[in-house]
């Protein structure tokens, strides 16, 4: 099938998982993962109609970017594991950055920021099974803590919610647990009204599993294979 169709198909299903989950799919944004896809496939997305993009590294991002400059209306956001001597390019490159997990990234990034006079709206990426293949700040560590609480003081960032990627399960419904457990966390943090913090965000599910995540309460599903099809080598 082609881009167009995979997008449409996907978002009858979204319109669907969203009907069950008692929401409208306009609460569900469609972001197009782009790993690895060269830049014509990615202006097949956007031609499509999606405006929301996710990349994972900040180099190969840098090397497509000149040639998607005229897709004026998208919107470029960082999800992969980032370095804190990318920070600065990051800050450059993208309008958002979905896969915070330290102080030290957020110092970074927020000086970046600064210096660009631009504002960067982030997330907090958590480790929900505490995997230690992966990045992510677990979700009952000290540093979960001390991110929500000096968030004030990172003046160029904006606290918008949470981000996970769950273990994986062939079985989608493997990852519920997971979700739900993102979207209490969420819950919780979103009760104490903390300064400078906003909860509205909860970006979780893949193309495997994004159904169930939607009815765990996603904001914001990415989709790479199922929009894309497999990823071309790395």
């Amino acid at each position: 099938m082609s881009i167009s169709s995979n997008i449409t198909a996907l978002r009858e299903r979204i319109e669907r998982a969203t009907g069950r989950a008692g929401h409208s799919a306009s609460d569900v944004a469609l972001m197009a993962v782009t790993k690895t896809h060269p830049a014509e496939r990615i202006r097949e997305a956007y031609d499509a109609g999606l405006r929301l993009f996710g990349e994972n590294r900040v180099q190969e991002f840098a090397a497509k970017a000149p040639l998607l400059a005229d897709l004026v209306e998208a919107e470029w956001r960082m999800i992969g594991h980032l370095q804190t001597n990318k920070a600065a390019r990051t800050a450059e490159l993208f309008s958002a950055v979905d896969s915070l997990d330290s102080i030290k990234l957020a110092e970074k990034l927020d000086a970046a920021a600064r210096t660009l006079r631009k504002t960067l709206p982030t997330l907090i990426e958590i480790n929900v099974a505490g995997e230690a293949a992966k990045s992510g700040v677990p979700p009952d560590s000290p540093e979960l803590e001390n991110l929500l609480m000096s968030a004030p003081r990172f003046e160029a960032l904006e606290f918008r919610g949470l981000m996970t990627v769950p273990p994986f399960t062939d079985d989608p419904e493997g990852a519920r647990p997971f979700f739900r457990k993102l979207r209490e966390l969420r819950d919780a943090i979103a009760k104490r009204r903390l300064p400078a913090i906003h909860m509205d965000v909860l970006s979780m599910g893949m193309s495997h599993d994004f159904e169930v995540a939607i009815e765990e309460g996603s904001t914001c599903v990415r989709l790479g294979t199922a929009i894309f099809g497999e990823r071309e080598r790395a």
